[in-house]
């Protein structure tokens, strides 16, 4: 196997990179605005931890698009044979809306910030996204509800995808978690 092509048993070096830089970055955004909303506006951090959010924000939204393309670009494994069809369809359905929900979290995020008509400035700078909608009573607020919703709603989503690959490793002891840290058994 090599580094950028998956094979039948397992996922490609370049896969399993962005599995897990997205992981990653879910939760540790996910905590970053945990505490951003308990930050009053006297904290130093009150400006700094939302640009620090969206910039990264961005980088995942980049992330996330490349690793889209390269899902259908790409062949990836397939089922392993002793999944049934049940597993099957519920692994498609919730990486189907863990990728729904990251989409939302985007949008949702980009609206909160362009909702009054500035553009999203990310990057200390290097990168102004202008706004394209605006001009809805409210838009922040109602942006920012279903981005905390959403948010708790995907940290659950990726808590339960967890626990599933640990069910198959402990329980079940097939390759389904190895398949996306190192090669797989024989």
């Amino acid at each position: 196997m090599a580094f950028w092509r998956s094979d039948d048993r397992q996922y490609s070096g370049f896969a399993k990179l962005l599995h897990w830089l997205t992981a990653l970055t879910v939760v540790g955004m996910f905590a970053l605005g945990l505490w951003m909303m308990e930050l009053s506006y006297y904290d130093s951090w009150y400006r700094t931890a939302p640009d620090i959010h969206k910039s990264i924000g961005i980088a995942l939204v980049m992330v996330t698009a490349l690793r889209l393309v390269y899902k259908f670009v790409m062949p990836q494994p397939g089922a392993l044979p002793g999944h049934s069809p049940l597993v099957r369809v519920a692994a498609k359905v919730v990486h189907s809306v863990i990728y729904l929900l990251l989409l939302v979290m985007f949008v949702s995020g980009y609206l909160i910030t362009t909702a009054k008509g500035d553009s999203l400035v990310v990057f200390g700078g290097y990168l102004e996204i202008p706004s394209v909608f605006s001009g809805v009573d409210n838009l922040e607020d109602k942006a920012g509800e279903v981005h905390e919703i959403v948010a708790f709603t995907l940290i659950g989503l990726a808590v339960l995808h967890a626990l599933a690959a640990l069910k198959h490793h402990f329980i079940d002891r097939d390759d389904t978690l190895l398949r996306m840290i190192r090669r797989s058994r024989g």
